[in-house]
């Protein structure tokens, strides 16, 4: 599974971005595929995470705000951004993995893709 994302940008506080995860290669429906973000000088945490079958999870700090979404053949998986806070900047990447219990927990990852940029300015 390869995994390209796209959609970043810079905007300003309050603003909207939708990212794109593009899928290539066969994702079965046990699949997941996550959003996660770094900032410089931070961990990367998970943001939100959708099961081929399943509720979409979110970090509390995005509820309200971010949207996960896919499409029905799974080709892309996408993540709606409204609201944009500066302490939303960083680098966003889109993971796949399998039989993941925790949608926002990295461990379970295994395909990656490069990453895009986000940056709100205040």
């Amino acid at each position: 599974v390869q995994l390209a994302e796209s959609g970043g940008g810079s905007v300003q506080t309050g603003g909207s971005l939708t990212l794109s995860c593009a899928v290539s290669g066969s994702i079965g429906s046990d699949s997941c595929v996550g959003w996660f973000r770094q900032a410089p000088g931070k961990e990367r945490e998970g943001v939100a995470g959708i099961k081929y079958h399943g509720t979409p999870t979110y970090v509390d700090s995005v509820k309200g705000r971010f949207t996960i979404s896919q499409d029905g053949d799974r080709n892309r998986v996408y993540l709606q951004m409204n609201s944009l806070k500066p302490e939303d900047t960083a680098m966003y990447y889109c993971a796949a993995g399998y039989r993941v219990p925790e949608p926002l927990d990295q461990r379970h990852y295994t395909s990656w893709g490069q990453g895009t940029q986000v940056t709100v300015s205040s």
